[in-house]
């Protein structure tokens, strides 16, 4: 009876860390997709950026060529 006790006990504890181990696996998952995302929303900011200043930079060459 008290060894029956002993093995419930001790497999109530490693369910909990699997439990653990596996919120914490997901949490990482989660965050790792976040960075990804992040960093792909950074890299369209940068395309625009450079293509808008590529545009300032022909509107101002167009500007003084018209000035001339």
């Amino acid at each position: 009876m008290r060894i029956a006790l002993i093995v419930m006990c001790l497999l109530g504890l490693t369910a909990c860390g699997v439990e653990t181990a596996g919120t914490a696996a997901t949490a990482a998952a989660m965050k790792k997709q976040e960075i990804e995302q992040g960093r792909a929303t950074m890299e369209k900011v940068k395309r625009d950026l450079d293509v808008a200043n590529q545009q300032v930079a022909q509107r101002a060459a167009q500007a003084e060529e018209a000035t001339k």
